[in-house]
Order: structure tokens, then sequence, then C-alpha cells
């Protein structure tokens, strides 16, 4: 008679299985699908290293339906994994308390949900994850997204502290791996909006620039790098202009190919035009000299996630917009920019 394995909390309040004292047997789920038997045993048993389960496959103890299987087996919703005695797991860590009104402010940033995911529209300023000095940031909330489910939340992907706009966050430990693997494989279509200084010559067009991680006085930041760089990545960003004010101020929209650290602010002073308020990566003259002409506009940075277009994970494809934050929305009536509404989140194909 086969026995499934308890279910109890793992670290940091996520769903885990008590380690069996005896052998035991646990079906793959729908949303584990493709993945490797290590992970899987990494994800349930989260204390286990791999060499344990290097060991436990080499010597037969491990079994996907009955049979020997290597660490690297990918593995099918409905296989049967056989689970030998495990080491004892540590104490789990009690379900995180969020502060109430972040618990409020998060429910209001959702765009849309279903049972596997979430896409939010994060305001300007709030940090995605925590860091030094940081204690207040949306990562460390997401206990407020759980609505009974047993996972907690994670993040699929990341907007710098003072970029708004649409944010995915994945339900379950399997969605969160198929849509990282959706973002690896370029398989999202992301598109943003920033206000730059500067009209890009040509107005639109393809900046295909290498990236490196360097040093400096205004902290680790990301530079354009030779295309011979070892260290250098490559970057590639689609570009058109969608508006302009004369030639000092233009609505540009942006859809990065690539996933460098602050690609789109590099990639915008590369071709003289910096996103407003980009104190990091402004070119002497050509943030601030701008701003101050224009009475009013504000200093924050100008850069908006406003699409996500990705193929959903339970099938067909999902579109989700976000409006304009305050601050970028008083620049645009400043400037006579005329932004339409963000579209209703749909889902075709299903």
């Amino acid at each position: 008679m086969r026995r499934a394995a308890k279910s109890t909390r793992a670290r940091g309040g996520e769903i885990g299985y008590t380690p069996p004292m005896t052998v035991t047997t646990q079906a793959v789920s729908q949303d584990e699908a493709d993945i490797r038997l290590d992970r899987w045993f990494r994800r349930h048993f989260p204390n286990l290293q791999q060499s344990t389960i290097q060991k436990l496959c080499r010597t037969g103890q491990i079994r996907v339906d009955g049979k020997r299987a290597d660490t690297n087996t990918r593995l099918e919703p409905g296989q049967m994994l056989r689970i030998p005695p495990l080491p004892p797991a540590p104490e789990p860590k009690p379900i995180a308390v969020v502060d109430p009104g972040l618990s409020r402010e998060l429910t209001g940033m959702i765009l849309y949900q279903d049972e596997d995911l979430f896409v939010l529209n994060k305001p300007f300023g709030l940090p995605v994850q925590g860091g030094p000095g940081i204690t207040r940031h949306l990562d460390g909330a997401l206990d407020a997204l759980r609505f009974g489910s047993p996972h907690r939340p994670r993040l699929v992907h990341r907007l710098d502290k003072d970029t708004s706009g649409v944010l995915l966050i994945a339900r379950s430990p399997g969605t969160a791996a198929k849509l990282a693997a959706s973002f690896r494989g370029r398989d999202m279509e992301k598109t943003y909006w920033a206000v730059v200084a500067g009209r890009p010559v040509p107005v639109e067009g393809r900046i295909d620039l290498p990236l490196k991680r360097i040093g400096g006085d205004r902290g680790e930041r990301t530079a354009p790098a030779d295309r011979d760089d070892p260290e250098g990545a490559r970057a590639v960003t689609d570009y058109r202009t969608l508006d302009h004010a004369a030639r000092k101020l233009a609505w540009l929209e942006l859809q990065p190919i690539t996933g460098r650290t602050h690609q789109l602010r590099v990639h915008c002073v590369a071709i003289k035009a910096p996103i407003l308020g980009d104190i990091k990566y402004q070119e002497p003259d050509q943030n601030d000299a701008f701003l101050a002409t224009i009475e009013g506009l504000s200093r924050q940075l100008h850069l908006h996630a406003r699409r996500l277009v990705l193929p959903h994970p339970a099938g067909g494809t999902l579109m989700v917009e976000a409006d304009l934050p305050p601050h970028m929305r008083e620049t645009f009536e400043t400037l006579g920019f005329h932004a339409p509404p963000a579209q209703p989140a749909s889902r075709e194909g299903r």
C-alpha cells in the first residue's frame, strides 16, 4: 500500500513534507511537469543536500515508477516517486506577519489573478526585494497574497525600486519554474514607457550594445562594453518615439529583447536620450538642464513597465497592462502626451 508523505510547513512558511522515517511514495503534481528529479527533492525537502540526493539515486533508494533514475531525470505529472527515510528537517519558521498597511497596499496593486499567478502594478519607490537599509519591500509582504494557499507566492522577475508597472508573481513553485523558463527563453514580450531628455535620432530603431557591471563613485553600475570584452554581455533593445515636446523631451516605447541589469537606462543614455530623473545614469546637462526649463516637472524616474504578454503556464497567452504612476501621468499632462488607458487583462487561446 502506497502512503503519501505527510504535508507540513517547511522553511519560510513554504509547503513541504515531513522527512519520512519509512519508505513512502509521492505523486508528481501537474505544476511540477518537466522538473528535474533532484530539484523536486530540494523543493520538497529544503534541508536535503545535493550529495545526499545523488547517493540515494546511485544506490537505487530513490526510484521513479519503481525504476532507478538519475538526478537529472525529467519528471512527468502522475509519476510516483519512492522516497526513502531522509535526515530530519529543521524546525519550520512561522509564516511572516505582514504589516496591515502594506498588505492592503499590495492587494490593491493586483491587475490580474488566477489559480497560477498574480500580476501587480508596482508603484514607484517600493523596492521589490530587501537589501542594506531596506526593511519595507514587496517580497517581504507576499504572504499577504496567499489567500488560503499553502504556498508562499514567489517573485519571477524584478523591477528597480523607482521603476513602476507590471510585475509577475507565481503562486506555486512549479509555476515559478515555468515562468522563469519563459523569461530565460525570451518568450515574454515586455513593453516599457519612458520620458527622456532629448529626441533620439533616428526616432526608432534597435540598440545592440553589450553591457557589463562596473564600480564607481555612484556605486555598482552597468556600463557599455566593447564587443570583444569578455566581461560584456549582449544587450538588445528596440525603441520607437511615440511623441515629443519640441526636441527637448520625448515619450519612448522600449522593448528589451534581452534582460540585463539597468539595460533600458544605459541604452537610453547611449542614444543621447537619458530617462528623466535617472540620477544614477544621467549625463551632465542632459537631465537637470531640461527639467529646470519646465515648471513643476517631477524629478522622479520616468520609467514604467507598461505591458507584459506571456505564455500562460496553464495554456494560452496572457496580456496585462498597467496605467502610469501619478508622477508620470502629471508629466504627460504637462507635455501634452496622450496615453491611452490600460486595456483590461485578457487571456486568449486556452
